[in-house]
């Protein structure tokens, strides 16, 4: 494994520039109140270079293919309380760095190692008082400046590179996003069965019940978090679109709405399923679900290596807003046409917001949407909703190797011209797909979005 960080850690190097130089922190520990902490987690470029997930720690990397860490001491005293470290007489062997030293010799060793750089690059705007630790190296640098010392000139954004490395994924970030995708389906199956048993047998249901079955799933099969707080919203709380667990009843004739996935090994993964509490959609309810089905079908036939980002939300919204105008949410006589609707965005109060993201390390990743290549190509548009005029680039290029989520929804609040049967309904269906040249693999259809399939699937 420290093969693969130090190839990593090489490949930036390579491109840092003559003389360039790179910090790279970890993510501090962060208490929740007194004496407690939030469970640690580290931060994703620090581990995407390194693979080390203890606290207290800071990686330099030199144009050259030089890499420093500082870590936590050896402290047999505190280990005894926090856990073992790895410490920095073990560090090179272990990770695969050219040197490391206590992280309590930060401020002194940084100078040194800046001095005589051209650039330094750092993640801009990710770590609270970064810049002003490097400006207070750099002066450091300066004051050796008549003992002949130069001092960098220039300050670059690091995010830009790691961004670009990040986005496409090797083939063991992407057997990782699987096993995180089949772990987080698990526990959704879990979730649907355990609301249908419930309620069948009269029990009280409420949503921290479906959420213990994920929590329970995501744990037992081996994964370290979930990817982000989870949301189990029934009934209209499913129209709330980061809607958290709470202790709502869930009640038969309910849709529920789960968000929710695992992170395993420090890959995210992310999956939306709604499904009827009691284990069968009525007719609203199904007509509904079919709708969102059928835009996410035709989203993920547009994804696909050579195809743009915006794509596959373009399919979803042209179908949403022709079954709209079916299911007579919207008014043809108010809104006119298909095109007028999608060029209006007169579907935005029912469907508001993206149907993809980047998704790896982080639940919504790293990496430019606007394609490279072409961000100098601009078009002015006026918001039809806001009025304002905003600057359109293309969008990226789908390449194999990317990974984003697929997502369409409907959300039904009561309003003029709603139609009463749909009122306080909220549906979001959500998938993982790996770009492939041909198309994409969905990753996390370990659990069924079929209505015929969810049905028998809480009927057993």
């Amino acid at each position: 494994m420290s093969t693969l960080y130090a190839q990593r850690r090489a490949h930036l190097a390579s491109q840092l520039g003559e003389g360039g130089i790179a910090l790279i922190p970890t993510a501090p520990a962060a208490m929740r109140n007194r004496d407690s902490d939030f469970p640690y987690r580290h931060d994703s470029y620090f581990y995407y270079l390194t693979g080390f997930s203890e606290p207290g720690a800071f990686l330099v990397v030199t144009a050259d293919g030089a890499s420093t860490l500082l870590c936590q001491p050896k402290d047999m005293e505190r280990e005894i309380w926090d856990g073992y470290r790895l410490g920095p007489e073990a560090a090179p062997q272990a990770l695969g760095v050219q040197a490391a030293h206590s992280i309590a010799e930060l401020d002194q060793r940084l100078p040194q190692l800046l001095e005589n750089r051209s650039e330094v690059w750092f993640p801009f705007a990710t770590h609270t008082g970064l810049a002003a630790r490097v400006e207070g190296w750099l002066t450091q640098v300066r004051t050796r400046s008549r003992a002949g010392a130069l001092c960098p000139q220039m300050q670059r954004d690091l995010c830009e590179l790691l961004d670009e490395m990040r986005l496409v994924k090797d083939a063991q970030e992407q057997d990782t996003i699987r096993r995180a995708g089949a772990i987080s389906a698990r526990g959704h199956i879990r979730a649907m069965q355990r609301s249908a048993r419930m309620l069948r047998a009269g029990e009280d249901v409420r949503e921290y019940h479906l959420d213990a079955e994920l929590l329970h799933a995501f744990r037992d099969g081996g994964s370290q978090f979930p990817a982000y707080t989870s949301i189990v919203a029934a009934g209209a709380n499913a129209c709330v679109l980061h809607y958290r667990a709470g202790d709502t009843p869930v009640r038969a004739g309910d849709l529920v709405l789960i968000d929710a996935a695992c992170e395993l090994d420090g890959y995210a993964s992310d999956i939306t399923r709604t499904f009827p509490a009691s284990g069968r959609f009525t007719g609203p309810q199904r007509a509904l679900y079919e709708l969102v089905l059928q835009s996410q079908v035709a989203a993920i036939a547009a994804t696909r290596a050579g195809a743009r980002f915006d794509d596959p939300h373009d399919a979803a919204v042209a179908v949403l807003a022709q079954g709209m105008l079916d299911l007579k949410l919207l008014d043809a006589n108010k809104v006119g046409s298909v095109q007028d609707v999608i060029e209006k965005r007169a579907y935005f109060p029912f469907y508001m917001h993206r149907t993809s993201h980047w998704m790896g390390m982080d639940v919504h990743d790293c990496g430019s949407y606007v394609e490279p290549s072409e961000a100098n190509q601009t078009s002015q548009q006026v918001d039809p909703i806001t009025g304002q005029t905003v600057t359109r680039r293309p969008s990226r290029i789908l390449q194999p190797g990317m990974v984003l989520t697929i997502e369409p929804g409907i959300y039904m609040r009561p309003g003029e011209g709603v139609p009463e049967p749909f009122h306080h309904i909220g549906i979001r269906i959500e998938d993982d797909a790996i770009v492939t040249a041909d198309g994409c693999e969905l990753v996390t259809r370990g659990v069924p979005v079929e209505p015929d399939a969810i049905e028998a699937l809480m009927r057993d």
